[in-house]
């Protein structure tokens, strides 16, 4: 069953077309990579998907239902959650500020409450601390224990990455979209990173991302979509992707012609 159906979206900055008449379906638990070369589109498909961008054209189905128009919060309350490809972390929020500050727009209370600390708010604050330890729990004790209260300025560039995945999970999404989340990463820390992403689709998350590294894409994507200049061209396992003669031609440039002189 279709969690997200993508219909003929297109979008334009000034002259330039960046995603052009792209259609595809997401199924609920499957995992779904888009790949390109740089400027193919791919991180503004996310953001048109998110409500950051608005498309020019085109519809989003997320659970059935319409989001183009909606804004990124509201698409955050529907279940569909995200992590970007230059982190957007409080650095100098402690590590579970940072989860906890994920899951305040799920709560009920009133300014009344905060102001005077209610047993209604204090009860929800710590319903939304132990959402916050769970999510962080996720990742091992990279993040947990003495680490809660330390700043996400202290962690390393992995790490930070991971607080950003816990972030998000701390939204309860259905859908998980991750913009590059091997970027920066070592062979080891890449390879973890990987188990991860498998290991968030055993939870029950649905996901879409965005990587660079053939690495990644092969070892747990169920399928691949390729783009070039914000067009789709190719789309099927990842064999029958990265074996397709334009998407080769995408990455590595057109065969030399027999008439270019030497």
């Amino acid at each position: 069953m279709a969690i997200l159906n993508v219909d003929r979206l297109s979008k334009h900055f000034g002259g330039l077309l960046v995603v052009n008449d792209l259609s595809f379906e997401l199924n609920e638990g499957e995992i779904l990579s888009i790949i390109g070369p740089n400027g193919a589109g791919k991180t503004t498909v996310l953001n048109l998907l998110t409500g950051i961008n608005p498309p020019d054209s085109g519809d989003i189905h997320f659970q059935g239902q319409s989001i183009v128009g909606l804004q990124p919060h509201q698409i955050t309350k529907l279940g569909m959650a995200r992590t970007f490809q230059t982190l957007r972390l409080f650095l100098n929020m402690s590590i579970i500020e940072n989860v906890m500050s994920a899951a305040y727009p799920h709560t009920k209370k009133g300014l009344f409450d905060i102001i005077f600390r209610t047993s209604g708010w204090r009860k929800e604050e710590a319903q939304i601390r132990a959402l916050a330890q769970e999510s962080l729990s996720f990742f091992g004790e990279r993040l947990v224990g003495y680490r809660f209260d330390q700043p996400a300025y202290s962690l390393s560039y992995a790490n930070r990455r991971r607080l950003e995945i816990a972030r998000a999970m701390a939204t309860k999404p259905k859908l998980l979209l991750l913009d590059e989340p091997a970027a920066g990463m070592n062979p080891k820390e890449t390879l973890e990173i990987t188990e991860l992403i498998g290991q968030l689709r055993d939870k029950g998350y649905t996901i879409l991302f965005i990587e660079h590294d053939m690495n990644v894409v092969s070892g747990i994507s169920d399928r691949v979509i390729a783009l070039d200049y914000g067009q789709k061209i190719a789309e099927g396992s990842y064999q029958e992707v990265v074996e397709n003669e334009r998407v080769i031609e995408a990455y590595l440039g057109r065969k030399q012609s027999v008439w270019t002189k030497a």
